[in-house]
This record gives structure tokens, C-alpha cells and sequence, in this order.
């Protein structure tokens, strides 16, 4: 999605550890909620599904819009991306840490997904154009990858230690303070940068990848409600497979692609999102 970008003379270590805080943050949030449960559902008066809810909708939210983020922030901006997203996540974390109602809550944490799904492909695009030299950038890979596991596993046990020390909302306003100093180490240390040769917004594209990735996952979630053979999950998952194969056909043959799907046949790149994919589906499965 972006051009190769001059090298980077600033502070290349310095940025690398804003970037990592600022995904180590979102990523924390994904399991971080998971040890409230059983005070939520006492506080808020929270039943089951809204408990479920609570959990699924930060990750829903995150995953149907992270594709059409990252497209967009290539276009727009990549630091500036960044920092809208954590402003975003700050304000929402802070709006969750106040809420009355199992429902509102809800409501935050899908907003909260909103800047998840900005920030997380901005900082992969920004250490792509920092780090041009390979063997660099694949370390900065390797390091903002183990930061994603870092903060997964860090989740519950932060979540632990503050519900036993204050109330409930601790678990949300924590991320107020991580989102300011990400934001402000951005601005010190991270670069602006966009893609020079950025065609015009593929709307289409944007649209059919958000409703395919967002049915599909949703029909995930909601599969062992609906039970694994009933009609709703088989017409969920069908109907998440033919909007996908609609995006595939349609960035074929759309003059300015948001995703060139003819890099997927290449061996080395098939593997990488396989390997990829399969180890977010163990840390968030």
C-alpha cells in the first residue's frame, strides 16, 4: 500500500517505542476487561450476553475496520493517523470508565475499536517507512509483533491487580494516561508521512471489506450461540464469503485497488499472513 519512503535520519529507536507503546496499549484492552466480568455483571446488572458483548465488541469493531484504516492512513497520514486513533481510544476509554449501564458500555467499547482499528495498521506502515533497511526493519517487526503478545498476556494481570487496588473503570482509564504519552512521544519522535503515489479512496473497496470481515467475524462470535450447523451460521458464513469474493473480484479489476490481492499467489507472502493470522487467532482466539 505505500512507496519506498527516503531513509529516516531522526530517532528511528526512539520511535520504534512509541510505536510498540501504542500497540502495546490497544492490545492490552483486548484481554484487560476479561478479569471485570463477574463485577460488571454485579455492578452494571449485566447479563450473559451483555457480558459477552462487553468482550466482543472492541474486537469486532477493531477487525471489520483495521483493513479500510490502514488503506486510508497510507492516504491521509500515517503519524497523523496514529494520533487521532489514540486520541480516539483515550476519549472513548475514558467515556467506558464512567458509563451506568451494561448497554452503554458496550457502546464504548465498540467505539473504543474504532481507534484500535486506526492505530494498529499505522504502526506497522510507520515502522515499514522508518526502518528501510531489511534486516532493521525486520527486527522492528519482530519487536512490535512481540509486543502484541506482551500486551495479550499482560491484559488479565494488569486487570487483576487493578480491580483489587480501585473500581471497576480503572480497567478503561488506565489507557488514558498510556494514549497521552504515545501521543506525545508521536509528535517528538515519529515522522509525518504518506504514500507519495496514493490513488483516490477505493469507497467500494472500503465498504465490501468492512461488511465481509465484520459478518465473518461476528458470525464467529455468535456461532456457538446459534450452534455450529444451524441455518444461521451456515447463512453467515456464506454470506461473509461471497462479500469477501465480491472485494477479491472488485479489486481485480478496479483501476485503483485499496488491496492488490495479486501479491496473495506469491509463496513467501501467503505464508507470512498464514503465519500471521494463525498466531492472532491463538492470542485473541
Amino acid at each position: 500500500m505505500s512507496t519506498r519512503a527516503p531513509a529516516f535520519n531522526g530517532h528511528p529507536i526512539a520511535a520504534l517505542v512509541f510505536i510498540c507503546l501504542s500497540v502495546f496499549v490497544i492490545s492490552v484492552d483486548a484481554t484487560i476487561v476479561n478479569v471485570a466480568l463477574p463485577t460488571l455483571s454485579r455492578e452494571l446488572n449485566a447479563d450473559t450476553a451483555q457480558l459477552q458483548w462487553i468482550v466482543d465488541a472492541y474486537t469486532l469493531v477493531m477487525a471489520g475496520l483495521m483493513l479500510s484504516a490502514g488503506s486510508l492512513s497510507d492516504r491521509f497520514g500515517r503519524r497523523g493517523s496514529l494520533s487521532a486513533g489514540l486520541a480516539l481510544f483515550a476519549l472513548t476509554s475514558a467515556v467506558a470508565a464512567q458509563v451506568d449501564s451494561a448497554d452503554a458500555l458496550i457502546a464504548a467499547r465498540a467505539a473504543m475499536g474504532v481507534g484500535a482499528a486506526v492505530i494498529f495498521p499505522a504502526t506497522l506502515s510507520l515502522i515499514t517507512n522508518i526502518f528501510t533497511d531489511p534486516v532493521k526493519r525486520a527486527k522492528a517487526i519482530g519487536l512490535w509483533a512481540a509486543m502484541v503478545g506482551v500486551g495479550v498476556a499482560a491484559g488479565p494481570i494488569s486487570g487483576g491487580w487493578l480491580l483489587e487496588h480501585f473500581w471497576w473503570g480503572s480497567v478503561f482509564l488506565v489507557n488514558v494516561p498510556v494514549a497521552g504519552l504515545a501521543i506525545l512521544g508521536g509528535k517528538l519522535f515519529i515522522p509525518t508521512s504518506r504514500d507519495p503515489a496514493a490513488p483516490p479512496v477505493d469507497a467500494a473497496g472500503v465498504v465490501l471489506s468492512t461488511v465481509g470481515i465484520t459478518g465473518l467475524v461476528y458470525t464467529v462470535i455468535e456461532a456457538p450461540t446459534w450452534g455450529s450447523s444451524s441455518a444461521h451460521t451456515a447463512a453467515g458464513f456464506a454470506a461473509s464469503v461471497v462479500v469477501l469474493a465480491a472485494f477479491a473480484v472488485w479489486e481485480r479489476r478496479t483501476p485503483h485497488p485499496m488491496l492488490d490481492v495479486s501479491v496473495f499467489p506469491n509463496r513467501r507472502f501467503c505464508g507470512g499472513s498464514l503465519a500471521v493470522t494463525a498466531g492472532f487467532l491463538t492470542l485473541f482466539g
